[in-house]
């Protein structure tokens, strides 16, 4: 008989307009880490704020029980208070606050009705050795990266004696070494007793680390697959997933390669804390009409700082080199020079720095081309929502109406709301940063046919990714970063993952 802490049957919930899960069950045995896989949308998160009472009972149909005990919690503090803890995709720290501080917020540690700090961070202490991190319990939150602070939130968990934990999206902003280390944590709280629960896009990590993998589509559960006893594998699980098989991670395509439409030339940026510290130095690099190009690197090495700086100037400070479009040498000082110049960029931020996330669809996708819209300076509403609609057709935005507020959209239909917004200011050079981060395979064919198309209609596409697959399946060429240098260009036909890894790893000017 299985051995089952958790059962779910039957969940269902509703938003206005939305069946988010509709009939769902799940099982989930003692001691394993078990997946939920998904497309964008399918229902993941929701199903987990069900779980953890963030949606409390009453809001949703269904039952569940945990431990053989029937759950129906009215908020978070209750689930906690059963040791059910989840760890959201956009984490719940403070800042300001140290490390101590953040782990017992809430669950302060207290000696006659104040809070006894020897006690608060030697048990922080202990804590974090228990998680692998070795700052000191007093150190500000703030001073962390993120995958830190992912450690941060796990001891948080572990003090309130955690029995099943739930980690949605843990790596989708973290680099290979980081998330190596929180893998590896999570068989360590295997060995310990904690039962896991982890939603994840990242298909590699879940074959690498998951005991069971429960399938949703459209808010429906479609198997429950046992890694150690079924055939499981990533084209498996895809094909749940999508409902079909994906028998081509990426469409096919024919470039059209036609003129040079930008010329980046000896292009150095400076840190803005450090301006002693050079973050691009002296890169080099071309980008033709109908092309698209991929921009290879190690964490680090200045990706994301060259397309910004390329981009209004939006990064850095004291950057030297030449811009040239069309044969003419241009002068890209701000933002909106840029786009006078038929420059755009997408971040690898979307939540951040692309969208606003409490206005709808509508405004989100005319923010960077408003003037297109503008009569005697006021914005024609009608037209607005008219090219609006337009992008929500052609670039399958599932919502209801365009007047849907941003940030209730999956990872997938917002990263098309901020390609839709730049794809409206009629761009000559599109810059992606990054334009597939925490969306699924689904999702990502069909970003993928969206730059296909794109570079079709001869615009000139530059694409930053850490996903070495990701280039050698989109790209025609690919320019390799290491130390803020150029180190490699390589055809399609030359790249390959080894090769790559070669160039991203020197030090060099140039290799041909």
């Amino acid at each position: 008989m299985v051995d089952s802490i958790l059962t779910m049957t039957g969940i269902g919930k509703s938003f206005p307009g939305v069946r988010a899960l509709a009939d769902v069950s799940l099982t989930v045995r003692r001691g394993e880490i078990h997946a939920i896989c998904g497309e964008n949308g399918a229902g993941k998160s929701t199903l987990m704020k069900v779980l953890s009472g963030v949606y409390p009972h009453g809001s949703y149909d269904g039952e569940f029980t945990f431990d053989g005990q029937a759950c129906e919690f009215g908020g978070i503090r209750d689930s906690e208070h059963r040791g059910i803890v989840i760890i959201h995709q956009e984490l719940a720290l403070c800042p300001q606050l140290s490390i101590a501080e953040n782990i017992f917020l809430g669950n302060e540690q207290t000696a006659r009705g104040l809070i006894d700090w020897n006690r608060t961070n030697h048990r922080a202490a202990e804590l974090l050795d228990r998680v692998g991190l070795r700052e000191p319990a007093v150190t500000p939150i703030s001073e962390l990266g993120v995958g830190k602070q992912q450690l941060v939130e796990i001891a948080k968990a572990l003090s309130k004696k955690v029995r099943l934990l739930i980690l949605d999206e843990p790596t989708a902003a973290l680099g290979e070494e980081d998330s190596r280390h929180l893998l590896d944590l999570l068989r360590g709280l295997r060995e310990d007793g904690v039962t896991c629960v982890i939603v994840s896009h990242k298909l590699n990590e879940i074959m690498a680390i998951a005991d069971s993998i429960t399938i949703l589509r459209d808010g429906r559960t479609i198997e429950t697959l046992d890694v150690r006893a079924d055939d499981v594998s990533e084209d498996r699980i895809i094909a749940g997933m999508v409902g079909r098989d994906l028998e081509h991670r990426f469409p096919p395509h024919e470039p059209k390669i036609g003129a040079e439409a930008l010329r980046i030339e000896d292009w150095t940026v400076h840190s803005p804390t450090r301006p002693e510290h050079k973050v691009v130095d002296a890169a080099s690099l071309v980008l033709r009409r109908g092309e698209i190009v991929g921009l290879a690197g190690l964490m680090g090495a200045g990706r994301t700082e060259l397309a910004m700086s390329v981009f209004g100037r939006s990064y850095g400070r004291d950057i030297s080199g030449r811009l040239v479009k069309d044969g003419k040498e241009i002068h890209a000082r701000t933002v909106r020079e840029a786009i006078g110049h038929g420059i755009a960029y997408v971040t690898e931020d979307r939540k951040r720095y692309g969208l606003n996330l409490i206005e709808d669809v509508k405004r989100n996708i005319s923010a960077a081309g408003l003037g297109k819209l503008a009569r005697r300076g006021w914005v024609n509403e009608n037209e607005e929502h008219q090219v609006a609609g337009k992008f929500r057709r052609s670039m399958n935005i599932k919502v209801p109406t365009v007047d849907t507020v941003t940030g209730t959209l999956s990872g997938g239909n917002q990263q098309k709301v901020v390609l839709s917004k730049w794809i409206f200011t009629d761009p000559d050079v599109l810059i992606l940063d990054e334009p597939t981060r925490g969306i699924d395979v689904g999702a990502k064919y069909e970003i993928y046919s969206i730059i296909n198309g794109l570079a079709d209609e001869g615009k000139a596409v530059l694409v930053v990714s850490s996903e070495l697959p990701e280039l050698l399946g989109l790209c025609d060429r690919i320019y390799t970063l290491a130390a803020g240098r150029i180190t490699g260009e390589l055809s399609r036909a030359e790249a390959t993952q080894e090769r790559l890894m070669q160039h991203m790893t020197r030090n060099q000017e140039h290799i041909p």
